[in-house]
Formats: C-alpha cells, structure tokens, sequence
C-alpha cells in the first residue's frame, strides 16, 4: 500500500504544474498566462511530431518533453530575469530527482535517464525535445503578439537564434507567416 500511496503523491504533486503561470508571460503584461501545464502539454505533442520528421524516436523524445518541467511543481517557474540570479537547471534538476524517489525504482531510473539525457542535449532526442520546448514557447508568444502583447515579439526574435534543427526551423518560419486564426478559416464556411 505505502507503494502505491508514494505513487499517487507523485501525481498529486504534478497536479501544481496546472496551477503555475508562466511567469515570464506575466513580466510581459499577460494577465491570463498560460500555466506551465499548458506549455507541457504542447510541448510533448510538438516534440514527438518534430522527432517522427527527425528520424528520432517520437516516442522517448515526447516522453523526455512530458517530464521536462516537472522540478516546476517545487521550484516555481522561472523567467529569464530570475535565472540571472539563481541556477535554475541545478534546482529543477535537484528538485526532480527529489520527485522521482517516490516511484518504484526501475520507472525512477527511466524518468532519470530521461531527464539527464535531455540535459545533456547530445541525442537527436533530446535535441529534438529542446526545440519542440522552444517552438512550444513560437507558438505562445505567437498567439499573444497577435492578442496585442507587443513585449512578445522579443520572445520570437530570441526563440529563431536557438533552434537547432532544420525542421524546427522550418516550423518557426511557418509560425511568424502565419496567424495564430488561420487553422479555422476554411472549417467555418458552410457548403
């Protein structure tokens, strides 16, 4: 029973993921910020289409992309500002491996790997997660430049000189062409 009580905890803490905002949207002046959650979620779907288009394996480059924030749930996140003045990825990376203690050891292991692989940054994988987490964060500051939140287009402009692979790249070419309304254009005509 303790096993399974340890689990639950586990999730019980992920739940604060969906309580968090994205603070750095709220130094830009967004009242209503998306939480870190929210980004998470995009985040894994994105990762595993740009790795499936990389030849990389989908499925542990979104598994590496659905953990990356999980540290947030003790840490809080962090916007650029904070991250002069305090080492976010040594806390993120302490406090997720604080987390991973409560699950039975073999999945502790896998989250672990995981987690240091995309670290590391070496494998196509975890290259392939940093830029989904990149183009997750295009896509937002996409999406509230065209609501009015001009401070956004800094975010954009920063995000194009730190993608790495040519088909994330391509991918942020189509999202500063685009607007965030195009995709339900033509769903609203009626034949």
């Amino acid at each position: 029973m303790k096993r399974y009580n340890q689990i639950a905890d586990f999730f019980f803490e992920l739940s604060v993921l969906k309580k968090i905002p994205r603070t750095g949207s709220l130094v830009a002046g967004i009242k209503n910020p998306d939480t870190v959650a929210e980004h998470v979620f995009r985040t894994t779907e994105i990762a595993f289409v740009l790795a499936d288009l990389m030849g990389a394996d989908p499925f542990r480059t979104a598994f590496m992309a659905s953990i990356h924030d999980n540290g947030e749930a003790r840490i809080m996140d962090h916007h650029k500002i904070m991250s002069r003045y305090l080492d976010k990825g040594e806390a993120e990376e302490r406090a997720f491996l604080d987390q991973i203690q409560k699950l039975p050891r073999g999945i502790a292991k896998r989250f672990k790997e995981a987690f240091l692989e995309l670290q590391e940054c070496k494998t196509l994988e975890a290259i392939c997660a940093h830029d989904a987490d990149l183009l997750e964060l295009a896509f937002q500051s996409k999406e509230f430049l065209e609501q009015g939140y001009l401070a956004k287009q800094g975010w954009l402009d920063n995000i194009e000189m730190h993608l790495t692979t040519d088909v994330a790249r391509g991918i942020f070419e189509a999202i500063k062409n685009k607007s965030y309304n195009d995709w339900w254009i033509d769903l609203k005509r009626v034949d």
